[in-house]
């Protein structure tokens, strides 16, 4: 998920112990894995984790492909095997979060209620180590201020969404575009982007609080003191 523009529940990171995004890209090849073998010494994840740092440290157009490329001692084909484009690097996270979402919302137990089983499933896919939070909250940083990532977020938040209205379908007992299911996706992914803007603006509680505060209130509908528990804009 993105944060004031950004990634969702996303969003959408994580250190390198534990890859950023696990296997699970919704491209055509997996998360972290090349297109036409993998070639020694470097790897999607050592190539993103550059890639970060570059763009944190020039500017996400003043960094090249080749400087990446360069700086992972690869050549600027072996980056492409990886990935499309070098906004990708930045995607690859959320891309991997879709997965996730999907496998879980697979696993939960039928008796769970429906906005229950979605707000469990998304706050459990956003549980991070406190070592963690720098990296997801600098990547989340980029995509919300780089109108290029700006511009290439509807393809990812289309699938998050498809992700969350599917399971909606299903429960329901309806096609997924129907209006009932499409509601459901659309509406939990924009309470999502709500809470990653608030805890990027704060920084002052676990992002899995915020998210469940709104998902909590998406839930009741907003109806009564549902939202009172959040803590108001106070600059």
């Amino acid at each position: 998920m993105q944060a004031a523009s950004q990634v969702p529940p996303g969003p959408t990171a994580a250190s390198a112990a534990r890859t950023i995004s696990r296997p699970g890209r919704t491209g055509p090849r997996a998360a972290g894995g090349p297109r036409r073998g993998r070639p020694p010494g470097t790897s999607a994840r050592e190539l993103e984790l550059i890639s970060l740092r570059l763009f944190t440290e020039n500017g996400f157009e003043e960094t090249t492909v080749e400087r990446i490329a360069a700086a992972a001692g690869v050549s600027r084909r072996t980056f492409f095997r990886y990935f499309d484009t070098k906004a990708d690097v930045l995607w690859q996270a959320f891309d991997g979060e879709v997965q996730r979402l999907r496998e879980a919302f697979a696993a939960v137990p039928p008796g769970v209620p429906l906005m229950d089983a979605i707000r469990q499933v998304v706050v459990g896919a956003n549980r991070y180590r406190a070592e963690d939070v720098p990296e997801l909250r600098t990547r989340m940083n980029l995509i919300g201020s780089v109108p290029a990532l700006q511009a290439s977020a509807a393809h990812h938040y289309d699938a998050w969404e498809r992700a969350v209205s599917e399971f909606a379908a299903a429960r329901l007992g309806q096609v997924a575009d129907s209006l009932y299911p499409l509601a459901i996706g659309r509406a939990t992914l924009a309470v999502c982007r709500a809470a990653y803007d608030r805890w990027l603006d704060r920084a002052d509680a676990d992002l899995t609080v915020y998210l469940d505060q709104a998902l909590r209130a998406l839930a009741a509908g907003f109806a009564g003191d549902a939202g009172r528990s959040i803590p108001a804009r106070t600059s």
